[in-house]
């Protein structure tokens, strides 16, 4: 079991104070300039890690309508142009030069119908997969929350056969139990039965919490840590023989130190 936290939620070495792992939140770590890598930066990036002793995971660029989202690296996994392309390949190089256990991608957004969008969505994962290949990365395709009716994968089913479609080694599932909770309405039964589904298929895991049901203010998916909300993290037990990273996605060291607690409380190590 390996604990992590985002980017986002302190300096790399607060983090590596209390944690094992850190996911570099690409977006929004300023790496980028109308869409193009500072190579400069990212090395500086790099550097700093290379003074801490933590594991790595990264957060690829996705969708976003939030207005604190930079908009010059927007990507919807459905609607991929190269620019798109050249976003996510770039985050699957960096993953491979940092030997990162893992590279979060969004699944795409529904424009038309749902069935046209998931199979764009399909045929450009198998491409990305591949890249991933090249650089043995794995890639960890994310669980949306259903409070926002244009995402796909929100349920268990469809972002099972998005994994089985897209049919590659270097293709998994990052589960996010929060954006579960919302999809699930709050109800732990039908939790656990979301993470159970998907246990076989899992590579990294999203941790935070939130209260079950929509809110205004990003579809409630609000990133508390872990305790703060109504999930039971004893749901986290269902996924059998998962023994990578927990990355707590909150927003400062006061939840991480949290979160911690309330993760190490509630699954059992064999």
């Amino acid at each position: 079991m390996i604990l992590g936290a985002s980017s986002f939620a302190g300096s790399f070495s607060q983090v590596a104070s209390e944690l094992e792992s850190v996911e570099l939140y690409i977006p929004k770590m300023g790496l980028y300039s109308n869409a193009i890598l500072r190579n400069d930066l990212l090395d500086k990036v790099i550097d700093e890690l290379s003074t801490v002793d933590l594991y790595t995971s990264l957060h690829a660029p996705y969708f976003a309508s939030s207005p604190t989202y930079p908009q010059d690296v927007l990507v919807d996994t459905a609607d991929m142009d190269d620019v798109a392309f050249r976003l996510i390949r770039e985050s699957i190089e960096i993953a491979g030069r940092l030997g990162s256990r893992a590279v979060v991608l969004h699944p795409g957004r529904i424009n038309g119908t749902r069935e046209r969008s998931f199979s764009s969505m399909v045929g450009n994962l198998r491409s990305l997969a591949q890249t991933a290949e090249e650089h043995g990365v794995m890639l960890g395709l994310e669980n949306k929350e259903g409070t926002d009716q244009g995402n796909l994968c929100t349920g268990y089913a469809e972002l099972i056969r998005a994994i089985q479609e897209v049919n590659s080694d270097n293709l998994g599932i990052t589960f996010d139990i929060g954006h579960a909770n919302l999809t699930c309405g709050g109800n732990m039964m039908k939790l656990r039965e979301f993470a159970g589904s998907i246990a076989p298929y899992v590579v990294h895991v999203h941790v935070h919490d939130n209260r079950g049901i929509w809110l205004e203010h990003y579809d409630g998916d609000e990133h508390l840590a872990p305790g703060d909300g109504i999930i039971d993290y004893g749901v986290l037990n269902e996924l059998a023989g998962y023994r990578g990273i927990y990355n707590m996605e909150v927003f400062s060291m006061e939840d991480v130190v949290k979160g911690k607690d309330t993760i190490l409380n509630a699954i059992r190590i064999p």
